[in-house]
């Protein structure tokens, strides 16, 4: 980071999405960010949040502060837990950790966001993101966890300073791809990855549309979990960023607290992939598979949409975040038919059957992917 190119106290912002000009970010009086859509894109464009933002001509205000101010589709640019940790140790490091604003952390993530939404100005960090030694960035990882100091700080930003999510990791090409790559926190089980990698083929195996995953080799532990990145593609041997929202973002609605039921995720599906039967049914795939694996941090972050430009829809974006995990209420962060802590095989059908699915393909899917979790995952049970 050079700091002489920063300047703080950013009250305006561009958005952009592969060069062209989106809109106009600004800092009201009441420090909520505004938005307003760029003329031109009011013309040629779509709509980047269907439900807060449609592609009107008009300055909108976020009716409250879910996302220090922001939009949440703007929100969902910022890294977060990892990410941010990162984030506010180099700014620390470079004498710019107090006053920095929401705009002035969305001028850092610039062209490194998740998604396709670009920020201007840029304040990226300039450098390579090729693929390092992973049990050497594993251990630095964790003396930024542990607030150590660490010579890598820059490169270890670098490489993840644009992630969300609360372990360490890396965003890198590799073989031609872009990867996402996690390492253990520190109160993770230093096999975390094998864990995640092993839920990972469980959920292909119960018909859950994934990006492809693999267990990266290490000599500190079983090895490291990387997935394919679904907000990167390439066609025609060219790589595109894709436009993305989270359930979260879309519905305006508090990641960190339980605020969703799989009948608002359903009904959210529909809606945007215009009763796609498929997709459909897919969300409710994924409720069985957490509900059977004992993933709980099913929260309203960890559901994406992604946008396709050419065909003017939404569609389900692959799954992630698959892992056994627990909340410290002990229940799940979404809850099934109002029912966050045991749910029932009626509860989990009603969820369905209300989307539109006839009950014998419900029952049928709750009964295959409670045996493939039994059958591939019943040792982390």
């Amino acid at each position: 980071m050079n700091r002489n190119n920063f300047r703080l106290g950013l009250n305006s912002l561009k958005v952009k999405y592969k060069g062209r000009n989106v809109g106009l970010l600004a800092i009201t009086k009441d420090k909520k960010v505004a938005f307003s859509y760029d003329e031109d894109w009011l013309k040629n464009g779509f709509s980047i949040s269907p439900f807060s933002l449609p592609l009107e001509n008009k300055v909108f205000v976020p009716a409250n502060y879910n996302f220090e101010g922001l939009f949440g589709v703007f929100a969902d640019s910022l890294p977060d837990a990892w990410g941010k940790l990162l984030v506010d140790r180099m700014l620390q490091e470079n004498g710019l950790g107090n006053d920095v604003t929401v705009l002035d952390r969305l001028a850092l993530v610039g062209v490194n966001g998740m998604g396709a939404l670009e920020y201007e100005p840029n304040y990226e960090f300039e450098g390579s993101k090729e693929i390092y030694d992973l049990d050497y960035l594993s251990k630095e990882c964790q003396k930024i966890l542990l607030t150590e100091y660490s010579k890598d700080l820059d490169m270890l930003y670098r490489l993840g300073g644009s992630s969300g999510g609360a372990r360490p990791k890396i965003l890198t090409t590799y073989e031609g791809k872009d990867w996402l790559i996690k390492f253990p926190a520190h109160v993770d089980s230093k096999n975390i990855g094998q864990m995640e990698y092993d839920y990972s083929k469980c959920a292909m195996k119960c018909g859950i549309t994934m990006t492809e995953t693999r267990l990266f080799s290490s000599d500190l532990c079983s090895g490291y979990f990387g997935t394919v990145r679904f907000d990167r593609i390439v066609e025609n041997d060219k790589k595109h960023k894709v436009h993305m929202a989270t359930a979260a973002a879309l519905l305006e609605a508090d990641f960190r607290v339980p605020c969703m039921d799989y009948h608002t995720l359903m009904k959210l599906t529909r809606v945007l992939t215009r009763e796609n039967k498929s997709e459909v049914e897919n969300m409710y795939r994924r409720m069985c598979f957490n509900i059977f694996a004992h993933n709980r941090d099913d929260h309203a972050k960890n559901f994406t949409f992604l946008y396709d430009e050419g065909e003017d829809r939404w569609h389900l974006s692959p799954a992630y975040d698959l892992t056994y995990s627990n909340t410290y209420y002990g229940e799940h962060t979404t809850s099934v038919d109002g029912n966050g802590k045991n749910p029932s095989e009626k509860e989990i059908v009603n969820v369905g059957m209300q989307a539109g699915m006839k009950k014998q393909n419900c029952l049928g899917i709750i009964e295959d992917i409670k045996a493939i979790v039994h059958q591939e995952l019943g040792k982390y049970l």
